[in-house]
């Protein structure tokens, strides 16, 4: 299994807010709730990763749902892996990540995601950034 980042769960807990918000300024959605007390003990305990099979059902159906709207792969059509390059030049990943994306986990597809950002010399991030969709990260 694989871990959730901090800042994926801020970005759910963004999404859930907008999506449902309070109606007094005080209360909590559902899924709002649940993230939050997930969000509220890895800023406590200083974490920067929850590990995907310790999160609560209902945090972890509200990371989801808030998953399922983020692109699913950083493909950009450019694909180097297939010329024999160990990393893809369009997209970062690696030609094993490339091979196992559809089998992998939300959690483990989001840790590559990261990592190809934070690295951010894949093409889809300079060269050819226009064929990257808008908030893809």
């Amino acid at each position: 299994m694989a871990d959730i980042f901090i800042t994926d769960l801020e970005a759910a807990i963004n999404y859930w807010r907008e999506r449902s918000p309070s109606p007094d300024g005080i209360t909590l959605s559902p899924e709002v709730r649940a993230l939050a007390e997930v969000y509220a003990l890895m800023v406590f305990e200083r974490r920067r990763l929850q590990a995907e099979e310790t999160m609560p059902e209902p945090a972890y159906a509200a990371w989801l749902a808030w998953y399922d709207t983020m692109p699913d792969t950083p493909c950009i059509a450019i694909c180097s892996t297939s010329q024999g390059d160990e990393v893809c030049k369009g997209c970062g990943r690696s030609f094993d990540e490339v091979q196992r994306w559809t089998e992998m986990r939300p959690a483990e597809k989001r840790q590559v995601w990261q990592r190809i950002t934070l690295q951010a010399e894949a093409w889809r991030f300079n060269r050819y950034a226009e064929r990257a969709p808008r908030g893809a990260q």
